[in-house]
């Protein structure tokens, strides 16, 4: 087998780690870069350009460029998500057959874990350059409040890619793990991980080499994009106010002042006054170009995004109650994400908790770190190298919906994995030889405002009359937060393994058919 990574597959950006002679170690790219944006340029001819060239192509080219695709991985294409990201995205998004969203290129129609994985194979690529040897096993990082179809279409994504997953964890854990290494700990600690594209916060006890995750939440739709775009919007006001023009339809402009909002965003990050230049927006009536120049203070930078940090605390609310602790009663606050590094955000958490945040590891490189530590421990023969132990937590309930639409929940949100429930149900009709189970995941009383993971229909029961015939439908979570069925007719024995087919999800041998060969994309 070739060297096991670790692969932080960010929304903005990734970043893949390895551990040498017992050290994790970030691994850069030719030009030194130890973080690759998360963007994928498809030319006109199929070749296929990920990471910061890909990057560069956005602004010029933004319609063959995907961007975040992380946002979209695992979601139906009727979703408000779908339409929401759709009116902030210069590339197309089409439905599947299967009704799940995918991006349109030109005549080219690609899957999210298709998209995902030329991400992932960037990633490999690098890997293998820099340590001289094939790499083909990875532990793959997703935001803890992923549900069952993004995580199944992130593993799809790795096999695209021609990468074993090893296992799917949890950014939080992975920074928990990473923060945690060589060290004796004994401590709370509260991991706030704002992202490019999600926001999750998770608190953790660490007790020497044990990580328990206490509770977890987290919001799938809030990240520095969502910050950029309160910023672009901001701009885009602006610039409509002072040259009357309306410029909402025009996907190359709202592109060259997001860019604007993201660089202002940076440069605030180390002063106090940015001056923001964006010389041809549009063209005006007479052909001529008409730019943008205004000056951003980091205290208007604060009021645009106030709202958006806010809401992030919301979140870190619920997890605090989750686990049934107040703020002063966290040891440390872990700082992972790119977006984390922005003042606004430091300064704001800092008050929340009463504590000055921890930002002793380079937050767009923690999340990798962990997650190469955990390769290590699952691939090496080293008897102390898998001392450290995780013990993860299902960030949804999930549930069966039941007569009325209710959602009756067999294995409550923050529960630790891996874990299993069951239920025995009745048949509810005379000579009834089938049952159809529809499985769900979220929190609301009502299933239909849950995320439905799938149905399956467990049939050849024996015919009698109503009540007589008794099935247990047994649900498992597993490591990486994947859903498993297990159905038993208690009245003739039986037993059968069943795998929730989602609606919109690939089948196995369209992730084959979809592999990238040895040559490349």
């Amino acid at each position: 087998m070739g060297a096991a990574i670790g692969i932080d597959l960010g929304t903005s950006n990734s970043c893949v780690a390895v551990v040498v002679d017992g050290e994790p170690r970030v691994l850069a790219d030719d030009q030194g870069n130890k973080t690759q944006p998360s963007v994928v340029a498809l030319g006109r001819t199929g070749s296929v350009v990920v990471g910061h060239r890909a990057r560069r192509n956005q602004i010029y080219a933004p319609q063959s460029t995907v961007a975040s695709a992380k946002r979209l991985i695992g979601r139906r294409f009727d979703s408000d998500t779908v339409a929401r990201i759709q009116r902030n995205s210069a590339f197309d998004i089409v439905e599947g057959p299967k009704g799940d969203a995918r991006v349109k290129v030109g005549d080219r129609v690609l899957a999210l874990p298709e998209v995902s994985a030329m991400v992932l194979r960037h990633m490999k690529e690098i890997a293998e350059k820099a340590l001289g040897e094939t790499v083909d096993q990875a532990v793959i990082t997703v935001p803890a409040y992923f549900n069952d179809h993004q995580r199944q279409a992130t593993k799809d994504a790795a096999t695209i890619a021609g990468l074993q997953c090893l296992r799917i964890i949890n950014e939080p854990t992975s920074a928990a793990l990473a923060y945690g290494f060589n060290k004796s700990k004994r401590q709370h600690i509260v991991v706030y991980d704002l992202g490019g594209g999600t926001f999750d916060v998770s608190v953790l006890r660490i007790d020497d080499d044990i990580f328990e995750v206490v509770s977890t939440a987290g919001d799938t739709f809030l990240g520095g994009d969502d910050f950029d775009y309160a910023a672009a919007e901001h701009l885009l006001h602006q610039f409509e106010q002072e040259h009357g023009l309306d410029i909402r339809d025009n996907r190359s402009a709202k592109m060259k002042l997001r860019s604007a909002a993201e660089r202002a965003k940076v440069a605030l990050s180390t002063t106090d006054m940015v001056e923001i230049e964006v010389p041809d927006v549009v063209r005006g009536p007479d052909g001529q170009p008409i730019g943008l120049s205004t000056v951003m203070t980091r205290s208007d930078y604060a009021g645009i995004v106030n709202h958006l940090v806010q809401k992030t605390f919301l979140t870190c609310d619920d997890a605090l109650g989750q686990a049934r602790m107040s703020a002063r009663q966290i040891d440390h606050v872990l700082m992972v994400g790119g977006m984390s590094r922005a003042p606004v955000i430091r300064d704001a958490v800092m008050h929340y908790f009463n504590k000055e945040p921890f930002t002793g590891i380079n937050p767009d490189e923690v999340v990798a770190i962990g997650a190469a530590i955990q390769a290590h421990n699952l691939t090496s023969d080293d008897p102390d190298a898998g001392s450290s132990v995780l013990v993860d937590v299902t960030p949804q309930s999930l549930g069966i919906k039941t007569a009325g639409g209710f959602c009756e929940i067999l294995i409550p949100r923050n529960s630790p994995i891996p874990t299993d429930a069951s239920k025995v149900f009745h048949t509810a009709q005379d000579y009834q030889t089938e049952v159809r189970v529809s499985v769900y995941q979220g929190e609301s009383r009502m299933a239909g405002d849950n995320e439905k993971l799938g149905a399956f229909v467990l049939d050849r029961l024996r015919a009698a009359r109503r009540g007589e015939v008794r099935v247990r439908i047994g649900f498992e979570i597993d490591t990486d937060g994947l859903v498993s069925v297990v159905a038993e007719d208690l009245d003739s024995g039986t037993t059968r393994d069943l795998r929730i087919e989602a609606s919109s999800s690939l089948t196995e041998e369209e992730v084959q058919e979809m592999r990238f060969d040895e040559l490349g994309f």
